[in-house]
């Protein structure tokens, strides 16, 4: 599975970036990549109205908000 945090690089979209990252690192799942997207052709290709915004499998989950590190756990256990 991927995980994209998509944002242009402001605070909210770093602090997205670290909840995820140990979200994963609770998980101990391996072959998760998580990856940032400060690109805005590709954000906007993706469909991303508001960020930062997390997409998992190119499906955006979360828009305009910072999840915590448990809800983002959640999330990826659901779709495990």
């Amino acid at each position: 599975m991927k995980i994209r945090v998509l944002g242009m690089g402001c605070p909210r979209c770093g602090k997205l970036y670290e909840n995820a990252r140990k979200a994963l690192e609770d998980l101990e799942i391996e072959d998760l990549i998580l990856e940032k997207v400060e690109d805005l052709s590709v954000i906007a290709e993706m469909g991303a109205m508001l960020t930062p915004a997390l997409a998992l499998d190119e499906e955006i989950v979360v828009s305009g908000r910072v999840p915590s590190p448990g809800e983002i756990r959640k999330l990826l256990e659901e779709r495990l």
